[in-house]
């Protein structure tokens, strides 16, 4: 298998923002509208978040996001693994470059919001695994009966 690639991505290039989509329509289709917290794909920019993507070979199986909420506080946002690459370490490449990016930027924790359906079990499950517990609702969450927050210091 070839070697997984990180770095940076332009929201606007055409395969970034398929990916976007399908991620925004998979949310979409998972969750009520009052409790989806995903970012439009159009709104989704350099003012808002640091887009990371995974790549390997030039195909962008992975995408993730990393927002600054507070001085030291970022929220990860709009990760998303393509089924076809799930199960390939392209969830875990992904969180390890936004953790490092969150470092890199002085935050000091790191938290999220994710699903508690049993589609999202998977990426509960690597939260977990890489340090995060599951904590209240932060920044302007509320607390919401299909939700789970996690967090950790990093």
């Amino acid at each position: 298998m070839d070697a997984l690639g990180t770095g940076p991505e332009n929201p606007d290039t055409p395969d970034v923002q398929s990916l976007l989509t399908r991620h925004f329509d998979l949310m979409r289709a998972l969750t009520p509208e009052e409790g989806c917290h995903v970012i439009l794909p159009a709104k989704l920019n350099a003012e808002v978040a640091l887009l990371i993507g995974v790549r390997r070979n030039g195909t962008l199986p992975g995408i993730g996001a990393l927002k600054q909420i507070g001085p030291d506080h970022g929220e990860l946002k709009s990760m998303h693994t393509v089924a076809e690459a799930r199960g390939q370490g392209v969830a875990r490449k992904l969180l390890e470059a936004l953790t490092a990016a969150a470092k890199a930027r002085g935050i000091a924790r790191l938290s999220l919001e994710t699903g508690t359906a049993p589609a999202f079990g998977p990426a509960r499950a690597l939260y977990a695994k890489a340090g995060f517990e599951e904590c209240p609702p932060f920044a302007d969450y509320k607390p919401y009966p299909l939700s789970v927050y996690m967090t950790k210091s990093l």
